[in-house]
């Protein structure tokens, strides 16, 4: 008689999945500041912000007031001087501007009708390089 063992694997949740594939590992702290950018019409804009999770590749950030900011608006991140020196903030948020970029755009807010919530991927290389964009083709005529 021939008895076969069965194996078990454990199939990992969606959700385990989805952080096992993030490129860098999220830190929740929340650290005041504000993002700086222009319209659509070249004027300056500012909103008073504070992180909610932070990596050496991006940040979430909770907007506390100020207007609406489209996706793919580049800003600049200013974190409160102070705390900017905290040991375990990844060094590309320790500047006093960080190029950025707005990646995700959340719920907006019933009250506002503005977005409370941004996602922001930081244009610096976690080296302190600086995300250069590509080269593009001129063409002779």
């Amino acid at each position: 008689m021939h008895v076969t063992q069965q194996v078990l694997h454990e199939v990992p949740s969606p959700a385990a999945a989805a952080v096992e594939r993030r490129k860098a590992k999220r830190h929740q702290m929340a650290i005041p500041g504000q993002i700086v950018w222009r319209d659509a019409g070249g004027t300056t804009r500012t909103a008073s912000v504070v992180t909610r999770d932070v990596s050496e590749l991006g940040v979430r950030i909770e907007c506390l007031q100020g207007h609406a900011i489209p996706a793919f608006r580049i800003v600049y991140l200013q974190l409160d001087r102070v705390l900017r020196e905290r040991a375990d903030l990844p060094p590309a948020l320790k500047k006093p501007n960080v190029l950025s970029a707005i990646f995700r755009v959340g719920e907006c807010s019933p009250r506002t009708g503005a977005p409370t919530q941004y996602a922001l991927r930081l244009l610096e290389e976690p080296g302190g390089r600086t995300r250069e964009e590509p080269h593009r083709l001129r063409v002779r005529t």
